[in-house]
């Protein structure tokens, strides 16, 4: 793993502070829409991020009272504490109800998605569409503050396509006007979604910018990336999203407590874990539905070939990927470097 000179940037493992909280690291498990559970919260958390933050959670759902919503999106593990609820919504008076709701679900921090650009989001006027509603943003913002009595971060993006700065303009002011603790900045514009390079220097920007902290996300593939962006963009944390996938040790790797690639027992053995409390969350039909997506990310980090991954990948419950787990017991596959 690459060795930075940071100047005078801390190290990713020294503590810091965000809305009067004390975090123990500077390593953030991103918002994992569709995937930040409590329990895949809860496996950074031992794996040693400082701070996980759940997948983003429609205020409308909770508000509304729907009974899956309140009953999966708002579960927290004692353990995973400290864990921010991201929100998403377009009405103030909503996102004040739903956050109460989080911060009586045992929330310690309050995160609202004005960054999203899935069309579904945006088109209801949440999400990347608050960029261009800096009024309203802010409101939303403020509302989530009152509902909840937690720090408020907000995590955005740029603008919506190359030289739009609005997003920059928005987390002043929601700085400024809204009194958010920090701001989580993904410098892709929303017409790049996930592709494209980030522009580390304008979040270099961003940071110099604003009294608030800023938690650097995107493009932080392995821990090389991780390192260069936090050091290039002088950010006071970085999210971990998709380069965790699979890998939680990338936590300990970046934090100099882990050393090397998991043993093909362990990351099995971390698969097992998934897969009991998968089980626990969603019931076991469900589960092995919802697994489906995962098994590909454990493949990826025990390197496996194709023919071995097979019956892994293809599992339609979690007997059948427990079984393949069991078959693999017997070799030891060559790990992903």
């Amino acid at each position: 793993m690459r060795s930075l000179d940071r100047g005078e940037q801390p190290a990713l493992s020294e503590p810091w502070g965000l809305g009067g909280l004390r975090l123990a690291n500077r390593l953030v498990l991103a918002p994992l829409a569709g995937i930040g559970n409590w329990f895949v919260r809860l496996q950074a958390k031992r794996f040693g991020a400082g701070l996980v933050v759940s997948e983003m959670v429609s205020s409308f759902g909770l508000a509304y009272g729907n009974e899956r919503t309140v009953r999966e999106f708002l579960r927290i593990h004692p353990d995973e504490h400290p864990v921010s609820i991201q929100l998403f919504g377009h009405d103030s008076a909503i996102m004040r109800e739903a956050a109460a709701m989080a911060a009586d679900s045992g929330a310690d921090l309050i995160d609202i998605n004005m960054g999203c650009p899935v069309k579904k989001v945006c088109k209801t006027g949440a999400g990347a569409a608050l960029l261009d509603d800096p009024a309203k943003a802010i409101a939303i913002a403020r509302a989530a503050a009152e509902g909840s009595g937690l720090p408020v971060t907000v995590k955005l993006r740029p603008g919506r396509a190359p030289g739009d700065r609005a997003g920059v303009e928005l987390a002043r002011r929601l700085a400024a006007e809204a009194g958010v603790a920090g701001i989580a900045f993904h410098p892709r514009h929303v017409s790049q979604q996930h592709s494209g390079g980030p522009d580390y220097g304008l979040a270099r920007e961003l940071t110099s910018a604003l009294d608030v902290p800023v938690i650097l996300s995107g493009g932080l593939s392995d821990e090389d990336s991780a390192l260069l962006a936090y050091a290039t963009s002088g950010a006071a944390a970085v999210m971990l999203a998709r380069g965790s996938f699979g890998n939680p040790w990338r936590f300990g790797r970046l934090l100099g407590t882990y050393e090397g690639e998991p043993s093909a027992q362990e990351v099995v053995g971390e698969l097992e874990w998934v897969i009991e409390a998968a089980e626990d969350h969603l019931g076991r039909e469900r589960a092995g539905r919802y697994l489906r997506k995962f098994y590909p990310w454990y493949a990826d980090t025990l390197g496996l070939t194709r023919r071995e991954r097979q019956a892994l990948v293809s599992a339609p419950t979690t007997a059948a990927a427990r079984a393949a787990l069991a078959a693999l017991g017997g070799a030891e596959p060559a790990l992903a470097a």
